[in-house]
């Protein structure tokens, strides 16, 4: 199965943006500090979920990005589809020209399969992942990280 980087660093952010939904705008760098995604790399990713309606914009000072509708309202699924990822378990990438050109035994298998995930992915929310006891007690641990090198930085 593949579901590479760019589709992971998506939920990544959009889930980090959906935690800190509460605190006005979140610019792509504060984004970048706590999940270690390079900041150019989250440029790239945000123009496709700002052209997949998943985001707005704030320009300005203050600015950054915000949630284009409630955390109950984006799936997983929605955010995979807008970074142009799929979540694929053939080996043909769906083409059916799995061995030699033409399908393999197997490829519909995989393809139900591949479906499933999808399915999966489409049932869960930007919200139910935030209310998640574990996902919390990461983003607080984040968010202590990046206080604590903001201080840092700042007393040097």
């Amino acid at each position: 199965m593949r579901l590479t980087t760019k589709g992971r660093y998506a939920v990544t952010a959009m889930l980090d943006l959906a935690l800190h939904a509460d605190q006005g705008p979140v610019s792509l760098a504060d984004i970048s500090d706590r999940q270690g995604i390079s900041l150019s790399y989250l440029e790239q990713l945000f123009s496709r979920l700002r052209r997949g309606d998943l985001v707005c914009s704030v320009r300005g000072p203050g600015g950054g990005y915000r949630l284009s509708r409630g955390t109950e309202a984006i799936y997983v699924a929605q955010v995979i589809d807008a970074v142009n990822e799929s979540v694929d378990a053939t080996k043909c990438r769906g083409s059916g020209g799995c061995q030699k050109g033409v399908t393999c035994l197997t490829h519909h298998l995989w393809q139900d399969l591949s479906e499933q995930i999808h399915s999966f992915l489409g049932g869960i929310s930007l919200a139910d992942l935030v209310a998640r006891r574990e996902v919390q007690s990461v983003a607080i641990r984040q968010d202590e990280q990046q206080d604590n090198k903001i201080a840092a930085d700042t007393i040097l």
